[in-house]
């Protein structure tokens, strides 16, 4: 166990993680040079595409010292087993790092030597001190034009606290300064502690579905051990099962007789419920019968809902497992069930984020060949009834009747900016725009400045992350987390079409906001939903008070073409006779709402 290091890796997006994760397995040379490849963790094609990290990856290491590196110490040439993780960088995939956080005793954080310290970064190291890990502060990209190494180092001496002579120098793409690395996980991360003959008791901190196997399970035994055949119990669920095959996590799976304390490794017992398995769970010994749950693990709280529908109501089954999957491989969604008039039987879903909520769309469509239909997303809501109950709002068709709300609260969050002074006047009025309230502006370095907000979440759903970005030409990170409700004045929105609404486009929006966005979506129904032999007229109403409206005008039929010269009251019967037939069409006709229309809502652009 002494020569055991649990390590992860975590820092701001696009700081170079993945890239150093690459080097560090390429100087142990754990994966082959044929199998060697850019970003090399990332399995996922969406991976690659967007360049970010989605999924946190574990992988081992087998690490031999050089006899002349390390201190006195150590014996020479010793041989170190090191467990990394890769963990994503984006605020929305936080869960992702906590849930590996907990997993380990150490952690590298990176810091871009041409970006500084970003807001991420600041999120993750207070993530990683609450898990009480060893923190390694490594500056990445130091051979890069713009690198500012004394300014970044006095950046992290300040928000750690630590010695200059401590932060590690590296470029993780040339592979400078990462054999430095390695000996400092040697020497600074401490060995894992557990008892090896205590009963087994080990950490579920992620799993996957394999499509021939069942459900794989990940975890990091704390205590005891576990062998191939063993019966294990599942604490929580209570379930028993016998493991088919242990083992440790290289860049595929190798098996082992046994996974010992403080290891991490795979389980596969060929479950297929996938209601079975919890992230956050404890696996235990059949045969143990005081089994202690591993206290500490955070429950996921989303963010952001919004309905998933198939596009054909007959796949809601298959929608139903691909779902339970897709959970497995990603604990930070959830979801239960909801039906709507507009789209039948589908699910309501809880994101982390806009980006989540993308990826999830995403993963559905590549994964599982499933193309769904999503609707708007929003927050919950907590609304007072005039009886005194709370009734907690996902999803606008659950907002009690407005006579018995006495008031509705919405959820706030504190929103930490870090960017460079040229740029504070932008931040200030987008987010004074966005009913933010300025809480706190500190200079970190004369060229870096924090401004911290609190502003409803509502507010930074839709299109804030990109606009701050725009408005810093990029220069600006940005990291939020939630402090709780607060009241305010919150209304619900309907869509009618020809009078009778549309419930999947329902939304639930600031008064002062529904008239703005109402006429935008208005506007873009209005171009999306198709003509008929009859007028359409679109609506949007709060109550029965309409505060937009767009007309559809009718297909005509030229029906006074065969009418040429006579009396002008040949021409009026048939126009009034077309008129009638308008009329009656229009009480029967029923007004199909495409698919695109339910898309564009996510897309309306100010």
């Amino acid at each position: 166990m002494k020569n055991i290091r649990n390590f992860c890796i975590i820092a701001h997006i696009d700081h170079g993680k993945s890239t150093l994760a690459d080097r560090l397995l390429e100087i142990t040379h754990t994966i082959s040079e044929r199998d060697m490849q850019a970003q090399v963790l990332d399995d996922m094609d969406l991976e690659r595409e967007k360049g970010i990290t989605i999924k946190s990856h574990a992988i081992q290491i087998n690490y031999q010292q050089p006899v002349d590196a390390g201190s006195s110490n150590h014996v020479k040439g010793d041989e170190y087993i090191l467990n990394l993780i890769d963990t994503p960088g984006h605020v929305d995939f936080s869960y992702e790092v906590s849930r590996a956080l907990a997993a380990c005793e150490g952690a590298l954080l990176l810091v871009d030597a041409t970006q500084g310290i970003q807001a991420q970064t600041i999120s993750n190291l207070y993530l990683a001190i609450e898990n009480d890990l060893e923190i390694i502060p490594v500056i990445n990209k130091i051979d890069m034009d713009g690198a500012m190494v004394e300014e970044v180092k006095d950046q992290i001496v300040e928000l750690i606290g630590c010695k200059p002579s401590e932060i590690l120098l590296a470029s993780a793409k040339t592979g400078l300064g990462v054999q430095g690395i390695l000996d400092a996980i040697v020497e600074r991360i401490p060995a894992p502690e557990g008892d090896p003959q205590a009963p087994l008791q080990a950490l579920i901190f992620d799993s996957v579905f394999n499509s021939f196997r069942g459900i794989i399970v990940y975890y990091r035994i704390l205590n005891g051990s576990i062998k191939k055949g063993d019966k294990v119990k599942f604490v929580s669920t209570g379930v028993e099962y016998e493991a088919d095959e242990v083992g440790v996590l290289k860049l595929t799976m190798d098996p082992k007789a046994e996974v010992k304390t403080g290891d991490v490794g795979y389980i596969i017992t060929g479950i297929k419920n996938a209601k079975e398995v919890r992230v956050g769970d404890t696996i235990t010994l059949a045969s143990n019968q005081t089994p202690a749950m591993i206290q500490g693990f955070q429950e996921v709280k989303p963010m952001v809902f919004a309905g998933i529908f198939p596009v054909n109501t007959d796949d809601f089954e298959e929608l139903r497992d691909c779902m339970d999957k897709l959970q497995l491989n990603d604990a930070s969604l959830t979801y239960e069930l909801e039906t709507s008039q507009a789209l039948g039987f589908g699910f309501r879903c809880g994101f982390l984020g806009m980006l989540h909520m993308e990826i999830i769309q995403e993963r559905l469509e590549r994964e599982f060949n499933q193309t769904v239909i999503t609707t708007v997303p929003n927050v919950s809501f907590i609304a007072h009834t005039t009886k005194g109950e709370e009734i907690l709002v996902n999803n606008p068709a659950q907002m009690p009747d407005p006579v018995r709300i006495e008031r509705i609260e919405e959820p706030y969050i504190k929103a930490q900016i870090i960017t460079k002074p040229d740029y504070i006047g932008n931040i200030m009025t987008l987010c004074l725009g966005k009913r933010g309230i300025l809480i706190n502006q500190s200079y970190l370095t004369t060229t870096r400045v924090e401004l911290v907000f609190e502003m409803p979440l509502t507010e930074i759903v839709f299109d804030f992350y990109d606009k701050l970005k725009s408005q810093t030409r990029g220069y600006a990170s940005f990291d939020y987390s939630p402090i709780g409700y607060r009241e305010s004045d919150i209304a619900k929105m309907d869509i009618l079409l020809n009078g009778d609404k549309v419930d999947a486009l329902s939304a639930l929006i600031h008064r002062s906001r529904s008239q703005d966005f109402g006429r935008k979506l208005c506007e873009k129904l209005k171009e999306l939903v198709p003509r008929q032999q009859f007028q359409i007229a679109i609506q949007a109403a709060i109550g029965a008070k309409v505060i937009a409206r767009e007309t559809i005008s009718a297909m005509r039929k030229d029906v006074t073409a065969k009418c040429y010269g006579g009396d002008i009251s040949r021409k009026r019967k048939l126009l009034e006779k077309q008129k009638e037939g308008k009329k009656r069409m229009r009480q029967i006709g029923n007004v199909e709402v495409p698919q695109e229309a339910f898309l564009a809502v996510l897309k309306l652009d100010d």
